[in-house]
């Protein structure tokens, strides 16, 4: 399975951290953001990583290489206008292939074990997600889990309702005939899973959003505690 990390965001929230740094370049603990995503998949034996950038992507390219030095093998997928999350994966499908691959947020912390990613096939299921409890931040979840494993649209809020982690497995089959333009994602994942062909399952360790300089002094916080 190959793996495509997003990293084609503003980042505006960061601001002024990301004016000169691209977010994932960003450093908790003793690593960057999307050095963890990189490490994390290769301990999984996950070693063929696409990386789409946008903003100073020239930076993470010099930072990140050719990934040899991570014991992976790292394409990149360049947009010359912000594609957002769908359309940039359709621009990246030539370097994904034909099979089912993982696609990771770059702007997430977490413990999840990516050797627990399972595949799907296309047909009966287009997309695995990973859900967790919903973040402060959030109080009102998106989705909702079903007791067979499947993704429905949430409508009772916050008691019911789970939040995205930004880590799945999708198909190239989900994102057939859509053009190479901005696209977001949530309105493909709600075709399918009107479809009932979005399957999900919980997280229920640690994850972090990091989503404004806050969050990320907490969870810079709390890995130098696990490190020291």
């Amino acid at each position: 399975m190959k793996a495509m990390i997003l990293a084609a965001g503003l980042g505006s929230r960061m601001r002024p951290l990301t004016e000169t740094l691209p977010k994932p370049l960003l450093q908790v603990g003793d690593k960057a953001l999307i050095e963890y995503h990189i490490c994390n998949l290769a301990a999984a034996g996950i070693t063929e990583i696409v990386i789409n950038h946008y903003h100073l992507g020239e930076k993470l390219e010099a930072a990140l290489g050719d990934g040899s030095r991570y014991g992976v093998s790292i394409a990149y997928s360049r947009e010359t206008v912000r594609l957002e999350t769908a359309g940039g994966i359709v621009k990246a499908l030539p370097l994904l292939g034909e099979e089912a691959f993982a696609v990771i947020s770059a702007d997430i912390w977490t413990d999840y074990n990516y050797t627990n990613l399972k595949s799907v096939d296309g047909e009966e299921t287009l997309a695995r997600l990973i859900m967790v409890k919903n973040p402060p931040h959030h109080q009102a979840g998106d989705f909702t889990l079903t007791s067979d494993g499947r993704l429905t649209l949430s409508t009772q809020g916050a008691e019911t309702g789970l939040t995205y982690s930004g880590i799945s497995v999708m198909h190239p089959k989900l994102f057939a005939h859509l053009p190479e333009e901005p696209l977001a994602l949530r309105p493909v994942l709600n075709k399918a899973i009107a479809s009932n062909l979005i399957a999900a399952e919980m997280h229920d360790g640690l994850w972090f959003d990091i989503g404004t300089p806050e969050r990320l002094l907490e969870l810079d916080t709390y890995l130098r505690e696990v490190l020291s």
